[in-house]
């Protein structure tokens, strides 16, 4: 009897976790297809096969729900684990050669982009008249700068470095390269692939390293 009684919960979790998804899969592709202000909270809710009410009690919001969509799809899915705290990103920050990490940070800014670039567009334009939305595109900015940062330091702590680099320059380079501003230019403007993108990104932030102790005014090759 206690088995049942407590699997009821868990039970009760796993449907609010499933309720969520759905939400989120039919929300993000109406958000794609459509864009910003021509999707309403109705338009997701049918979409997903729930009630109205159910989107407006878990959301709020057509700011709110978007917000969660591109949070998540950042991260690949609902669980309350930042980008740093997983492993791609861990791994960019323990990997035995600079080589390595700088492959590991590419490949994670890849696969954000290529799960959520199209989604920071829609938020870029929902930006110009959702202050919420406009709060947290800046909040994911200094996010990635934040955590670019710690990329470089803990790179210059483990010696990985060459002596002389700085590590401040460095880290504000990288948050501009990697930033969503920059993919947009890169995919939509010049038509590159993710996979182009991600070479691209671990082939520049190598050469930023000998760049970053070059003396100023000496050209780096």
């Amino acid at each position: 009897m206690s088995e049942t009684v407590n699997a009821v919960p868990g039970l009760r979790a796993a449907k609010v976790v499933e309720t969520e998804e759905k939400i989120l899969q039919a929300a993000s592709d109406l958000f794609l297809e459509r864009g910003y202000a021509a999707t309403t909270l109705t338009d997701v809710a049918a979409a997903a096969r729930v009630a109205a009410r159910t989107v407006y009690v878990r959301f709020g919001t057509k700011a709110a729900l978007l917000k969660r969509v591109i949070d998540v799809a950042i991260v690949g899915d609902t669980a309350p684990i930042d980008v740093v705290s997983r492993d791609p990103f861990q791994t960019s920050l323990t990997a035995p050669t600079a080589a390595e990490r700088v492959a590991a940070l590419a490949r994670s800014t890849r696969d954000i982009m290529d799960r959520a670039g199209a989604l920071f567009a829609v938020g870029h334009d929902a930006a110009a008249v959702e202050p919420e939305i406009a709060a947290a595109e800046q909040a994911g900015r200094e996010g990635s700068r934040d955590a670019v940062r710690m990329f470089w330091i803990q790179m210059d702590r483990d010696g990985l470095l060459p002596v002389g680099s700085d590590a401040d320059w460095l880290a504000e380079t990288t948050a501009f390269l990697i930033g969503a501003d920059s993919y947009r230019l890169m995919t939509q403007v010049h038509s590159w692939s993710v996979d182009t993108y991600e070479a691209w990104l671990r082939k520049t932030l190598s050469r930023l390293i000998l760049a970053s102790a070059a003396p100023v005014g000496r050209a780096v090759r």
